[in-house]
């Protein structure tokens, strides 16, 4: 019986690679908000470049809601490349490859810093990491155990930063941007500061809630509306990709974190303290089946797009260094598999 069942799926996925092709000839991507400029400039590249295929069709899902529709098999009904702003999870390859996505190829593209950013008319602001955590947790230490939080102005958590009420527009619970912010600044903060260990212990590092009583306002996956909102609401400051701000440096302006302000430089150097990198993952099965998804890999892969003088630059990509750039994209274009050793 068991036998059976093997057989009725293998034949099922191949009946489902067969239809790939006959049902989309046009590539299609999901993913992070924040690799969805540079995604889609590539795409419009592509389409600019080679006639004989189609734009691919970029939609912007957060990275969590794209691996969930990457993961959830082969054939038309699903994507072919997802973006993401954080690497793929142990679980979300685990889930891929029950559901028959086997080859997946995992392309780092270069490097972001996650802005903490206010409208262009504020005064600077200099954050430290504790005043970010404190900002947007759902509970602090107070008298020896976790307490809602208290803090509804920077002032009253930080006497060096100004009075105004704090409301950050930031990421949903789906978005890479979410899990990096939390992973560089919540749990980085928690698993340090004595008052948080005193009450949790080595659960300290672990403690990772945030805050739903209105000073954090989940913006959805467009980071380019945060960015509207802080033109209009001069109290607020946003949480987004490096690549944001330097489209809108007439509008907006970067809070610098740890004295560090968020400039390419810095974020090249690892000064600036919340960077991170990118990837894209692509569907390996539907290399030859999906008209120029190959071809849009190499592509993106290019000196031309991620390369020190590439267009990604331009509109706010890191580079990787040359050496692991040139590493990558052999791997990438040829297709190496990701394995479950690879992300621990």
């Amino acid at each position: 019986m068991k036998s059976f069942k093997k057989v009725a799926l293998a034949a099922a996925l191949v009946l489902s690679l067969a239809g790939v092709a006959e049902a989309r000839d046009q590539i299609r991507i999901v993913g992070s908000s924040t690799v969805y400029p540079f995604s889609s400039a590539v795409a419009e590249e592509f389409g600019a470049t080679n006639k004989q295929f189609k734009s691919p069709v970029v939609e912007s899902t957060g990275s969590g809601g794209g691996h969930k529709l990457f993961y959830a098999g082969v054939g038309p009904d699903t994507p072919d490349i997802t973006n993401s702003s954080r690497r793929m999870k142990v679980e979300e390859f685990e889930a891929n490859a029950k559901n028959g996505v086997t080859d997946i190829t995992e392309a780092k593209i270069g490097f972001d810093g996650i802005v903490i950013a206010q409208n262009i008319g504020n005064a600077d602001m200099n954050l430290s990491l504790k005043d970010l955590a404190l900002a947007v947790l759902e509970e602090v230490p107070v008298d020896g155990k976790l307490a809602p939080n208290p803090y509804k102005t920077w002032k009253q958590l930080n006497p060096a930063l100004p009075d105004r009420k704090i409301v950050i527009y930031g990421p949903p619970a789906t978005s890479g941007t979410r899990d990096a912010f939390i992973e560089m600044v919540v749990e980085k903060f928690t698993g340090k500061d004595e008052t948080f260990k005193a009450v949790l212990g080595k659960d300290a590092a672990q403690y990772k809630k945030i805050r739903q009583d209105g000073p954090y306002v989940p913006a959805g996956e467009n980071d380019n509306l945060i960015v509207q909102k802080l033109t209009k609401d001069t109290e607020a400051v946003g949480i987004f990709g490096y690549s944001f701000l330097a489209e809108n440096k007439d509008r907006i302006k970067g809070c610098t974190v740890e004295g560090n302000a968020p400039t390419f430089e810095a974020i090249s150097s690892a000064r600036y303290p919340i960077s991170r990198a990118l990837f894209f993952y692509v569907k390996d099965a539907h290399i030859g089946k999906i008209p120029g998804l190959k071809e849009y890999v190499e592509l993106f892969m290019s000196e031309k797009m991620i390369g020190d003088s590439g267009y990604l630059k331009t509109i706010g990509l890191i580079p990787l260094p040359a050496a692991e750039r040139e590493q990558v994209r052999k791997d990438v274009t040829g297709f190496r598999k990701l394995t479950a050793a690879d992300l621990k």
